[in-house]
């Protein structure tokens, strides 16, 4: 088997035999990612934007800087990047926001394989604003089709929440042809990127979307910190939902002027640490080739679905899936048990609804088995997740389950 050249730059790995395969719920974190946030915490640990002392005037910089490498990474401006506390909040910020704007008159197209942090928050503004919440019907394999969007696009439409990347089946959105029709309605996209970022290059620019959240900690990143963009007269409309410290211009009495975009949006302390972090995360994805990454992590689990679906025993929800996640179960055995027995062959696998309880119930399950694959993984670690999969069977088969 070949060499992964990255796994020795993840300190996760040392003195330890665990195959990690959780990566689509966060992914392990690199040497240099964290001696960033160590960095911040041994030699500055101060505020941003306060101070005009040596460490204040650092830390301020490194935050900006970062700003800059994530504007750069997606082909946006830096006004149009705001630093949240994860792609929850961001696409919380736009629909509580943005989304609040709606009527009765107004529909919301969104589907049921959404992440509840894409869905959620338009349930919210459908049952604040009355507007109505309108979801693209899926095909036999669960997939969002061109054909299905417009089916259900109408004048109507002012909002379209989906999703970039599958965080269950793995599919990836046809966001080329669903963007511009939906603009030619007048409608707004708001796309939840939080799969597709640790994997795919994404071009906001090109895709000419409205609005786009994703989270640090996919994507080798620190937790607690997340990015909305939004086209720049977009966020300059929109009213703040947090307010306090730093994000005013001038605070009266009975009245307050705001900061212009993104600096609105960001009250109080920002999560600091995590953001300087970020940058040394997307310095990293940089230098190793989104491409490459993702060539990588789809014939490793290719190659682990070839082996896996011959074993009898399994059902695997999502074989054609276009990303790196496998999505399965072992037959009348419930995932919780399944997960702790691949938990005791340190095997480290997603189990339960993943957030996405709507396409769950579409797939007519109660939860399901998650593999997912990185550019850390080896294919001695799909070997590992085949083997334990068959002693599974084999195990639960033996005390009583029939698979």
């Amino acid at each position: 088997m070949e060499k992964n050249l990255y796994r020795s730059d993840f300190p996760q790995f040392q003195d330890k035999t665990f195959v990690y395969l959780d990566s689509a719920a966060s992914a392990l974190k690199p040497q240099s990612v964290i001696d960033s946030v160590n960095h911040y915490y041994h030699d500055l640990s101060v505020n941003i934007h306060r101070g005009i002392y040596d460490e204040a005037y650092e830390a301020t910089r490194l935050y900006e800087e970062t700003r800059e490498m994530v504007a750069s990474f997606i082909n946006a401006s830096p006004e149009e990047i705001v630093f949240t506390r994860g792609a929850t909040s961001a696409l919380n910020l736009v629909a509580l926001s943005y989304g609040m704007n709606l009527t009765s008159e107004d529909e919301i197209i969104t589907s049921e394989l959404e992440h509840h942090s894409s869905v959620l928050p338009w349930q919210a503004v459908a049952n604040k604003t009355k507007a109505k919440l309108v979801y693209i019907p899926l095909d036999s394999e669960g997939r969002i089709t061109v054909e299905a969007f417009k089916s259900v696009l109408t004048k109507k439409t002012k909002i379209v929440a989906i999703t970039y990347v599958s965080n269950v089946m793995g599919y990836i959105s046809p966001l080329d042809e669903i963007i511009p029709l939906a603009h030619q309605f007048g409608a707004r996209v708001v796309v939840d990127a939080a799969q597709a970022a640790p994997h795919l290059k994404i071009d906001v620019k090109r895709l000419d979307v409205d609005f786009l959240a994703f989270s640090g900690h996919k994507m080798l990143g620190p937790t607690g910190v997340g990015v909305l963009f939004g086209k720049q007269e977009l966020l300059n409309s929109m009213e703040p939902i947090e307010l306090g410290g730093e994000m005013n211009e001038e605070v009266g009495k009975f009245q307050s002027v705001w900061k212009d975009a993104p600096y609105k949006f960001e009250a109080g302390t920002m999560p600091i640490a995590s953001i300087i972090g970020l940058a040394k995360a997307i310095e990293y994805l940089k230098n190793v080739n989104l491409e490459e990454i993702e060539n990588h992590t789809k014939r490793i689990r290719n190659y682990a679905y070839q082996q896996l679906k011959k074993i009898d025993g399994i059902v695997i929800y999502n074989p054609t899936s276009d990303s790196s996640i496998i999505a399965f179960n072992i037959k009348n055995v419930h995932p919780h048990d399944a997960a702790s027995y691949f938990a005791e062959k340190k095997v480290a696998l997603r189990a339960g609804h993943h957030c996405a309880q709507l396409i769950i119930k579409w797939l007519q399950i109660e939860a399901c088995l998650r593999a997912s694959f990185y550019l850390y993984n080896t294919f001695e670690d799909a070997d590992q997740l085949v083997q334990t999969a068959k002693a599974a069977v084999k195990f639960f088969r033996s005390v009583g389950f029939e698979g």
